[in-house]
This record gives structure tokens, C-alpha cells and sequence, in this order.
């Protein structure tokens, strides 16, 4: 049985143990302990909707604003095989590094925001999403060089001469887009603690549509090629920063923003430590290490495809990510622990249905999926050989993003920095390489080394969140809210109703 498999099952069965815990009795608005299947189904249907009340919007909203790479990935497969590695190198390496940066340093807003909103300190939140903004934005002023020095930075990881040419040169046209997400991401984080995920799902349909028009406008009707569809792709993403900016200072978010505060300027170390203990992440990898193999640009074409696909899914992931880290922080900041550990059980059980349904999907459709990207016989083929690999992988990833919102909701970001580091750079990684190259295995068994890592992060962390006692998290969450500029006296906003 798979990892999500396992964590599956020692999650219900952590949950059915609830009212045998010895915990202390639960405190107003809490809900009651589990005692039986009956009592279970009820709770978990409760649950069930308020998290996908949040993730509903969430994944829509997350399938939206990654598709906006995808889709100008899928206009570049129409210009050749060099134009799409080149693309997706820098969509993947140096995009996908600087995504990753931003949202995992933006995640730190969903602890602080969060927890501050479900114990009604609902003046602050404004507060840290500005704090949060002077520091992605620093960050976002360093990641410069990694656009500028693209070319020689992707020479010297190993990628070939022409594609390294190329992206590098894509990579300077995409320098704005690396300023949106430095503003988007704490824009999300900001919205999403207070659950206002309606009016993001909105204004990212809105982008995706105009970026599907104009794409095909610039690149394919008015013949502009790849220059014209990377600055849709800037221009898609700067309509969302702006468009959201307008829904905030309209009004619209009450006293969780106030206006411009010199608070920003406070604290910013300990704002920076926990930004950057939850910006570990590894999206990249996996395309970085085919540029490495054999025929690298049908290697990095298939392997780019596969990750566009997995992206997409994960997605799905990164929704139920946001829900369940706003349900934990929100249950933690209003002294609600039992609550908020039942909302882990509801989460893990719904990722891991809606992995397998989605791998299910996919290999139903196996023979069309790759056609809509690349015309190259040679790249289909290797799509072919990859995609039940890729079915097994969306299943992994669907719980292993879940496991981490409820890591972010309780303030863990510097442990499970320490699992990520340990789980993919001292053993997925060696592993995958060792048997891709040094035992001449092929580049599929890269891929194997990536997923066990995900495997053995998927099971620490099912572990972490068995032995959690929730009261304490419910104390330190109480904690941080004071140390953050909350006041000392709690005042509830009414969270469950």
C-alpha cells in the first residue's frame, strides 16, 4: 500500500481513538469527542463542507493561476521542440524556483493570519500582509540574478548549450512576473484566512480566459511567437496583483485592513526566520536532472509534459493545502484543538479519494493527454512510458501537500523544513541519481528516487500529526498571536457559526 494509503488509515483510526485520548474536556464552540461510526459519519459530513467551502474556491482558484504557464507551454510545443524545452526550463527551473520561494515565504502569513483571525485579532492581519510584502519583495530584488545569470546558471547545471541560450533569454522577459508573485502570494494568504476565496476564484478565471485569447492573438493570429506570449504571461499575471489590490482597499475586508502601517517595519527577523523555514521546496528537480540524460531535449520535453500534468493536479492538492491550513489555524486561534485535529482526518481521507480518482482519469486518457503539447513522436512515446508512473505520483502528492497545510495552520514550518531537506536532497535525490545515471538505468528511475522521498516525507509527517497534542497547540497558537502584536485578550469572532 502506498504512503497515502498508510497515512490513511492511521489517521481514521487516530481519529476513532478521539474520546480516549485523556485529553481535557472541550471548550466551547469545540466539538464533542468521537465515540462511535455514527457519531464519525455525522462529524465528518459537518466538516466536510466547511473544508470544502474553502478548497473549492482554493483549487479553482490555484488551477486558474497555474494554468496560465501551462497554456503558453502548450502554445510554445506549436514552435518546435527547442522553444518548449526552452520554456519549460524556464517555466519549471527558474519560474518554478521563484514560485516556489514566494508562495512557500507567503505560507507563513496563513499560521499568523489565521490563528490571528480565528482568536479575533482581526487588525493585525493587515499588518502582516505588509510585513510579509517588504520581505518577498527583497526576496524578489536578490532572485534577479538568478533571471539575469539564467543562461550560465542552467550551462552549469547540466543543460545543453541550445536550450540554456534560449531560456535564459525567455528568462529576462519574465523579470516582472517575478514582482507579481512577490505581491500575489501574501495577497492570497491575506484573503484566504478571512475565507474571502470567492472573489480570488473570480478574478483568476477572469486571467486565465484573457490570457487564452490574447495568447492566441499574439502568438499564433498576429504571429509574435514566444515574445508575444511571454508578455501575456506577465501582463495575465500583474491583472490578478492589481485586481486584487482593488478588492482590498475598497473596503471590502473590514478592519483587516486599515491602511498602510509603519507596524511593517516591526519585528521583520522573526517574520523573515518563519518566511524562509516555509519556502523549502523542490518543484523543479525533476526537469532540472533530464537536462542531465541522453537526448536531453526530448528528456526535458517529456519530463516537462509529465510535470505540467502532475502540476495541475497538484493544484488540487495545494486547494485542499490552503483549506486545511485556514481550518487548523482558524480552530487553534479560537482554543478549539479537537477540531482541529478531526479537520486532518477529513482532509486526508478527501485528498487521497480525489488523487485516485484523478489517476484514474488520467489513464483512461492516456493516448490524447500528450498530444495537446507536442507533435514530436519521440516525446509522445516517452509520455506513453512515463504516465502510469505519473498516475501513481498524483496519488502521493494529492496527500503529502494536505499533511503540510496542517503543518503551516500550526506553525511547524522549521520541523517539516528539516524533513523536506532530509527526505529530497539526502535521500530522494542521491537515489534517483545514483540508479539514473551510475547504473545505467534510465531517466524514468530518477523519477523513482523523487517519489520515495515524497513517499518517506508523506509517512514522517503522517507520524508527526498522530503523536500532536492539540491542547498544546492550542496554547502556542494563543502564544504566538501575542508575540506577533495581537492583544492579550482573546476575543472570539465566532468561527463555527
Amino acid at each position: 500500500m502506498d504512503s497515502g494509503g498508510c497515512g490513511l488509515l492511521s489517521l481514521i483510526h487516530y481519529c476513532l481513538m478521539l474520546s480516549l485520548d485523556g485529553e481535557d474536556e472541550s471548550k466551547s464552540g469545540d466539538i464533542p469527542p468521537v465515540t462511535g461510526i455514527r457519531q464519525f459519519y455525522k462529524e465528518f459530513t459537518r466538516e466536510s463542507r466547511k473544508l470544502w467551502y474553502l478548497a473549492g474556491p482554493a483549487i479553482f482558484t490555484s488551477i486558474c493561476q497555474y494554468s496560465l504557464g501551462a497554456i503558453t507551454q502548450i502554445f510554445a510545443g506549436q514552435f518546435g521542440t527547442l522553444d518548449l524545452a526552452a520554456f519549460s526550463i524556464e517555466n519549471s527551473v527558474i519560474g518554478g524556483l521563484s514560485f516556489g520561494v514566494m508562495l512557500g515565504m507567503g505560507s507563513a502569513l496563513e499560521t499568523l493570519c489565521g490563528q490571528a483571525y480565528g482568536a479575533g485579532h482581526i487588525e493585525m492581519l493587515g499588518v502582516y500582509l505588509q510585513r510579509s510584502w517588504v520581505i518577498l519583495l527583497g526576496t524578489a530584488v536578490l532572485l534577479n540574478l538568478l533571471y539575469i545569470l539564467a543562461s550560465p546558471f542552467l550551462l552549469m547545471i547540466g543543460q545543453t548549450e541550445d536550450i540554456s541560450r534560449v531560456a535564459g533569454k525567455f528568462a529576462i522577459w519574465m523579470i516582472p512576473q517575478l514582482y507579481a508573485y512577490a505581491l500575489n502570494f501574501p495577497i492570497a494568504k491575506f484573503l484566504q484566512a478571512q475565507s474571502k476565496i470567492m472573489a480570488m476564484a473570480w478574478i483568476s478565471a477572469a486571467a486565465l480566459v484573457l490570457h487564452v485569447l490574447f495568447s492566441w492573438l499574439f502568438m499564433m493570429k498576429l504571429g509574435w511567437g514566444m515574445g508575444g506570449g511571454l508578455v501575456v504571461l506577465n501582463l495575465s499575471w500583474w491583472f490578478i496583483v492589481v485586481a486584487q489590490l482593488i478588492y482590498i482597499f475598497s473596503g471590502t475586508c473590514g478592519k483587516a485592513w486599515s491602511g498602510f502601517s509603519f507596524k511593517a517595519f516591526k519585528d521583520l527577523w522573526g517574520f523573515l526566520r518563519l518566511s524562509l523555514a516555509s519556502a523549502v521546496m523542490l518543484r523543479c528537480v525533476l526537469v532540472i536532472f533530464a537536462g542531465y540524460m541522453k537526448n536531453a531535449e526530448i528528456a526535458v520535453d517529456a519530463f516537462s509534459i509529465c510535470t505540467n500534468i502532475l502540476g495541475w493536479t497538484i493544484m488540487v492538492a495545494i486547494g485542499f493545502n490552503a483549506a486545511i491550513s485556514i481550518r487548523v489555524s482558524n480552530e487553534l486561534g479560537a482554543s478549539h484543538p479537537r477540531t482541529a485535529k478531526f479537520s486532518v482526518v477529513v482532509v486526508v481521507i478527501s485528498s487521497f479519494l480525489i488523487g485516485v480518482l484523478m489517476s484514474i482519469i488520467l489513464l483512461l486518457f492516456k493516448n490524447q493527454f500528450p498530444l495537446l503539447f507536442s507533435n514530436n513522436s519521440a516525446v509522445q512515446e516517452l509520455v506513453y512510458q512515463l504516465t502510469p508512473l505519473l498516475a501513481f505520483c498524483i496519488v502521493v502528492n494529492n496527500v503529502q501537500p494536505a499533511l503540510s497545510g496542517v503543518a503551516i495552520g500550526a506553525g511547524w514550518q522549521a520541523l517539516v523544513a528539516y524533513v523536506n531537506i532530509g527526505c529530497y536532497y539526502l535521500f530522494g535525490i542521491p537515489l534517483g541519481l545514483i540508479l539514473g545515471n551510475a547504473l545505467n538505468m534510465g531517466v524514468k528511475v530518477i523519477w523513482y528516487g523523487m517519489v520515495a522521498g515524497t513517499i518517506v516525507q508523506t509517512l514522517i509527517l503522517s507520524v508527526m500529526v498522530c503523536k500532536t497534542n492539540w491542547n498544546k497547540e492550542a496554547s502556542v497558537a494563543a502564544q504566538r498571536i501575542k508575540q506577533w502584536g495581537g492583544e492579550t485578550d482573546v476575543k472570539p469572532n465566532g468561527i463555527e457559526k
